[in-house]
């Protein structure tokens, strides 16, 4: 009998209901566990694993391996209840994309349809994970004379949107502004809110207790985003701000104190950031429990919306600022300062350093005392020495020489690529210059890259471990890139017209440098033996920047699918939608910068240096107290970014025998025949060489950076006397300045 009652448990157990795929993926990334984390837990592959956790078609785990695999996913949801419950069932349940819109709520649209105003009407969703519905360009307000006449009052606490988060129902943001002598709120989707404020603590009030603005959590463990009010130059009269800031105001960054908003907002109880009243103010009173008050300004007109990375997004009218900032925030999140700002908080909020555990003595809810797997943590870590910029207070314990310049064996220099070449008489022939720029080169650096999480480790002698991330003293000098081996075989290649792929010049290294771990990797893939004589190790590691990456580029292709640039078209179907894509709709283009804009300064900001602040070399600053605060990672993002471009460099010469003649960061040039990238990437029945360049909008791939003429290219270096000056600089417009010299 018993035997038979097993069998029946057995029997049970094979289908023991599971989530969704994508509730499966969000359980394992919320706790920092990766495929292989989990594949080595039930005793199966790690293709197993991503198989079920696929979004296009998942597969079943069956057996005991059901059982254990809906036994973890049963305590993970425990740990990261999902915003909206994930559905479990027997079957394997369908993937849903989660719709991020930017059309307005069921109860917005009836708003904006009682003043006889249209409403953006939502298209299918694009293929990526994060698409939001495209609302049609002709349906949304174009300009200050399509504003309604009138505007509704805030909905009342407790009315609901057809099944959405009723505490943010009108959206993440809203761009307040004056319109004879009315204040209105410019709210995603279309909708406008009336404003009853007469003040800026007033105004704070509104937005936390009637404007019903905010944005669901990323992640399990977070907390949802803050609103944001954005302040037009109308609104900052309106409540007392100066339009623009003085000089003196510009270089703190702030209003100063004694400024009677600051007072107003002082006698109401709220509070600012150590920041101050600044272009991205921040306005809160300490936290009560789960009761958090804090409302976050972007005020344009003060530089918030700096130009170099929101293009003209400053000069928008409401509506138009509104749908911008709008679909960047349900794409990637709400703006919480600038883009690289931005940046560190998405890292951070799709890993929350803390989480809450439920006490098992008197059941209530509290703070865990050690950090959320997978995250950095509350606390700052100290880099390794080799690791530290100049002036790191760590250096201090070296007593170096005043003014002594540390050279690769003494610090990391882990940078994108900047180097030239003269041409060869046989380029010379050719009529035509092309280059080529990797899409999200740096997000695609960060994909599946494991970093360090917490402290390094110094050991001596050390056995390199491609897995391990850190840094490592080691000398390359021996490889020899006249032969190497590409996948299983040696080739031989034109080592002269090449770059060395462990300098950020190009230049072969003469002895022992720190490298992190994908260039010692990559020395080895290339078929030559390392040997580290010292290394800053971290055993506790991860890949913290996965989610980070997924969003990000979630947005991208989401975005450039709304402006007609789908991920599979063909090469030239490709080339062709690139042609002229930023004209279709320039507010979705100052997205697509903002995207990008993210994508670089967080990984600039890992490593961000003293900004002023009365600094002085060997004292610690203002950056150094964040747990982001990480060289490490960035130069692990640029060493396998940089580590990228040269494999693609490599298999495309051992295929063509063509060798790039200038490379910046992410651009590379080619001499060709023809002005399109399709007349030398050696594409077949439109399948592109294996791991060489592929034309296409996805992380990784390639696009059509411009091209010029070889003429163009010799009378430059001609003009500036410089056979080695990087073209790639000015390839995409031709423009060239003395900068380009080193001027």
């Amino acid at each position: 009998m018993s035997e038979m009652f097993d069998a029946v448990d057995a029997l049970v157990a094979s289908r023991s209901p599971l989530p969704s795929a994508e509730e499966r993926k969000r359980l394992r990334v919320a706790h920092g566990l990766t495929l292989d984390d989990v594949a080595g837990a039930l005793h199966v592959r790690r293709a197993t694993v991503s198989a079920w956790e696929s979004a296009k078609k998942p597969t079943e785990p069956r057996g005991s391996e059901r059982e254990a695999y809906a036994r973890l996913l049963k305590q993970l949801a425990e740990l990261y209840p999902a915003p909206v419950p994930a559905t479990f069932t027997g079957a394997p349940a369908p993937a849903e994309a989660p719709t991020l819109s930017t059309g307005p709520a069921p109860e917005a649209a009836v708003m904006t349809a009682t003043e006889n105003t249209q409403t953006p009407a939502p298209a299918p969703a694009a293929a990526a994970s994060a698409a939001a519905p495209r609302p049609a360009p002709t349906t949304r307000p174009t300009s200050s004379t399509s504003r309604r006449p009138g505007a509704k009052k805030a909905a009342p606490a407790g009315t609901l949107a057809g099944g959405a988060d009723p505490r943010f129902e009108n959206g993440p943001l809203a761009v307040v502004d004056v319109e004879d002598g009315k204040v209105l709120a410019y709210c995603t989707g279309g909708l406008v809110l009336d404003v009853p404020a007469k003040s800026l603590p007033s105004l704070v009030d509104w937005t936390l207790k009637e404007a019903k603005l905010g944005q669901p959590k990323l992640s399990g463990p977070g907390r949802p985003a803050d609103p944001l009010i954005v302040l037009t130059e109308a609104a900052c009269e309106r409540y007392g701000l100066p339009v623009s800031l003085t000089e003196e105001e510009k270089h703190a960054g702030r209003i100063p104190e004694s400024h009677k908003v600051i007072k107003q907002l002082t006698r109401a109880e709220w509070k600012l950031t150590k920041r101050g009243f600044g272009p991205w103010a921040r306005i809160y009173r300490p936290a009560k429990g789960s009761d958090r008050q804090c409302v976050q300004l972007c005020i344009p007109s003060w530089n918030a919306l700096d130009p170099r990375f929101w293009d003209d997004a400053a000069q928008l009218p409401p509506a138009e600022l509104a749908r911008v900032l709008g679909l960047y925030a349900s794409r990637v999140m709400t703006p919480r300062g600038s883009t690289a700002v931005t940046s560190l908080e998405l890292m951070t909020a799709l890993h929350p350093p803390t989480h809450a555990v439920r006490d098992e003595e008197t059941g209530v809810l509290r703070q865990a005392e050690t950090k959320t797997p997978g995250s950095l943590g509350t606390d700052p870590v100290d880099c390794a020495p080799c690791e530290a910029p100049d002036g790191h207070p760590v250096l201090n314990v070296l007593e170096l020489p005043r003014f002594h310049v540390r050279g690769p064996a003494e610090k990391l220099f882990e940078e994108a690529y900047d180097w030239a070449r003269p041409m060869t008489d046989a380029e010379c022939t050719l009529r035509h210059l092309v280059g080529l720029d990797v899409n999200m080169a740096f997000a695609a650096g960060a994909n599946g890259l494991t970093v360090g999480l917490g402290e390094p480790t110094h050991v001596k002698n050390p056995v390199f471990d491609p897995k391990l991330p850190g840094s490592w003293l080691v000398d390359l000098s021996h490889v020899d890139l006249s032969k190497v081996k590409v996948g299983k075989e040696w080739v031989e290649l034109d080592g002269s017209l090449l770059p060395s792929p462990f300098t950020q010049k190009g230049d072969r290294p003469t002895g022992p440098a720190w490298y992190a771990t994908p260039t010692v990797a990559y020395a080895a893939e290339l078929g030559y033996d390392v040997a580290p004589t010292e290394a800053w190790v971290r055993y506790d590691n991860g890949r913290y920047l996965d989610g980070w990456y997924s969003r990000l580029r979630d947005a991208y292709l989401a975005t450039m699918a709304d402006l007609g640039v789908d991920a599979d078209l063909s090469p030239a179907d490709f080339l062709t939608a690139m042609d002229g894509y930023k004209e279709r709709d320039p507010e979705l283009t100052i997205v697509i910068t903002a995207i990008k804009a993210t994508v670089k300064g967080g990984i600039g900001k890992l490593r961000e240096r003293p900004r002023g602040e009365g600094w002085r070399p060997g004292e610690p600053w203002r950056a150094l107290s964040r747990p982001t605060w990480r060289p490490d990672i960035r130069a692990a993002v640029i060493s396998r970014t940089r580590i990228n471009l040269h494999r693609k460099i490599v298999k495309h010469a051992a295929f063509t025998g063509q060798y790039p003649i200038a490379i910046l960061s992410d651009c590379v040039v080619y001499a060709a025949g023809g002005p399109s990238p399709l007349d030398f990437l050696p594409y077949r029945d439109g399948k592109p060489l294996p791991g060489g360049f592929k034309l296409g909008i996805n992380p990784g791939l390639v696009k059509h950076e411009g091209t010029q003429s070889v003429l163009w290219g010799e009378e430059v270096r001609e003009r500036f006397d410089a056979p080695a000056l990087n073209l790639a600089r000015s390839i995409k417009d031709g423009t060239v300045t003395d900068v380009d010299n080193g001027e």
